[in-house]
């Protein structure tokens, strides 16, 4: 017999979950009884607001690539964690949101029950890949499986199951079929040979391709090193695929490399990926440029078209790849390693004008072991480092994808912390994005989550003020902020935390900061920050049509 807060706890062991994140209330009470009981099989990590909840699952999962559980209440407490499993749906990362529902009498009554919302189940799978109802406690653990199995089948993404409040303590015999453990995965589509050999017709035929990676790819690693090498290929990842080819490769590009050479490359191959860059952010391609593209999810073959499609796993299909390029033969372009390192070279001197925060990431990567962490926030600094922190392995550069939502940061990086518990952890965030989820301050304390926060304090919500003024004739609004003193404020919470306000007096800060352990915080004093959007929305090479 099990409650059906132990039906979908004993399926969350059933996968192998160690952890949990959430914020228990009325509706979920029996849930978080269940975790309890549990003991030792579950971590519960517990946060300071639903959206906290949700980011350190995302973190966790996108740090890893191992499924992550929270859990918040229905209604509103839903809605605030919605942020991060939208941000989860867009990096493909599987997070299960487990959350509750009015008593099973009250279903669809509108009676103005607590939390009561119209349809949630229509809103989550709005922001889901896959999100169902246990309507009794017998089908937790069962659902919990289908849960994992949605997520992980074909493009992963997040889930979202929902239990009435009186389900959770409801008892019921769990029945023997449920016990099995995790359900087998959807088959991948089988790979066409006949598209992988127009694709090696393509490469035959090109002097200049280049790949395109996102994290659809990472899983592929070596199978896109095998190709990259033997084409003599550059490999540009824009945010997630970025460290599959790591910058210290030749073959590894940082984006205004990548554009340097766009307008000879004949032969556009995307693995993995949403291909934004030539998508849409760089406004050319050159004319007559052919393109390959490999995916799991056919839907991305109508979004951008190629002029082959191979719709199969990337791993499988780039290998296969790989070896049709061995038969069908392919000639190096003569000096091809040369160009690229001598735009790789150009482009890192040229971003160098890009101050200060070249210079503050410049310290932070020579400080990091190559395997550790770091989270970007939307800040002059975090969208500098898309391009200007060099990455080495993948997951260890962790982004917001496409959502760009601030707030995101600081507890994600508690989830990566969390994950990882032995690299270290740092996070750029911004005064303005910082404050959306400070109080998860006091989770990392809490916790002892030893991340390293650092909080570039210019004062405004720097993009949107320069924006207003530059494009609204000098009308800033709403922009500019009045922010507490950053220091006492994380002192308040018992984080240990300091201020500088140039590059050398950040270094032993810094320095300071990692060996502590943390979790630390160090504010740093900015301005007149250098725009980076002249290498994130290039203008057209000279001549181009």
């Amino acid at each position: 017999m099990m409650s059906g807060g132990e039906s979908l706890v004993a399926g969350l062991v059933d996968h192998g979950i160690d952890t949990v994140f959430g914020l228990p209330g009325a509706q979920i009470y029996g849930l978080f009884d269940a975790l309890h009981r549990a003991g030792n099989a579950i971590n519960v990590i517990g946060a300071r607001h639903e959206q906290g909840s949700g980011y350190m699952a995302y973190g966790y999962a996108r740090s890893t690539g191992r499924p992550a559980v929270l859990s918040v209440v229905p209604g509103p407490g839903m809605l605030n964690a919605s942020a991060a499993m939208l941000t989860a749906l867009g990096g493909n990362e599987p997070v299960l949101l487990l959350t509750g529902q009015v008593p099973t009498a009250f279903l669809g009554r509108g009676r103005g029950h607590l939390h009561e919302m119209p349809d949630q189940l229509a809103v989550m799978r709005g922001i889901v890949k896959w999100a169902e109802r246990a309507e009794h406690a017998s089908a937790g653990r069962a659902m919990v499986a289908r849960a994992f199995q949605a997520m992980r089948s074909g493009r992963p993404g997040p889930a979202a199951l929902e239990m009435p409040w009186d389900v959770f303590t409801q008892r019921a015999e769990s029945p023997e079929s449920t016990a099995g453990g995790p359900l087998p995965l959807h088959p991948d589509p089988p790979i066409d040979t006949d598209q992988i050999d127009q694709a090696a017709k393509l490469i035959k035929a090109a002097k200049n391709p280049m790949i395109f990676v996102g994290s659809g790819a990472i899983h592929a690693r070596d199978a896109v090193l095998d190709l990259a090498e033997s084409l003599d290929a550059p490999v540009v990842a824009f945010r997630s695929g970025r460290g599959i080819v790591g910058n210290d490769h030749d073959l590894g590009l940082i984006l205004p490399a990548a554009y340097a050479l766009w307008p000879e490359t004949d032969l556009m191959i995307g693995i993995g990926t949403r291909l934004e860059l030539p998508g849409w952010r760089w406004p050319y391609r050159p004319p007559g440029q052919k393109s390959i593209r490999i995916d799991i999810d056919p839907l991305e073959m109508r979004r951008f078209a190629p002029d082959v499609a191979i719709i199969a796993d990337a791993a499988a299909a780039t290998q296969a790849l790989t070896e049709a390029v061995s038969r069908h033969g392919f000639s190096r372009t003569k000096g091809r390693r040369e160009i690229i390192r001598a735009a790789t070279a150009k482009a890192l001197s040229d971003i160098q004008a890009i101050q200060p925060q070249m210079a503050y990431l410049d310290i932070l990567r020579a400080a990091l072991p190559r395997d550790s962490f770091l989270v970007e926030e939307l800040s002059q600094v975090g969208f500098t480092s898309y391009f200007g922190f060099p990455v080495y392995e993948p997951r260890t550069y962790i982004s917001g994808n496409y959502q760009g939502a601030l707030g995101f940061g600081f507890p994600t990086a508690l989830g990566v912390k969390v994950a990882n518990s032995e690299k270290p952890v740092v996070v750029l965030a911004g005064d303005g994005g910082f404050m959306f989820t400070a109080q998860e301050l006091a989770t990392a304390v809490q916790y002892r989550i030893g991340i390293v926060a650092l909080v570039f304090n210019n004062n405004a919500y720097f993009n949107v003020r320069r924006d207003q003024i530059d494009r609204f004739e000098g009308r800033a609004i709403a922009s500019d902020l009045v922010n507490p003193d950053f220091v006492r404020f994380a002192e308040s919470f018992g984080v240990t935390a300091e201020r500088v306000d140039t590059p050398s007096a950040f270094k032993p800060a810094l320095e300071r900061a990692l060996a502590d352990g943390g979790p630390r915080l160090i504010e740093i004093a900015v301005e007149n920050e250098t725009s980076p959007w002249s290498v994130l929305h290039p203008p057209k090479p000279k001549g181009a049509d």
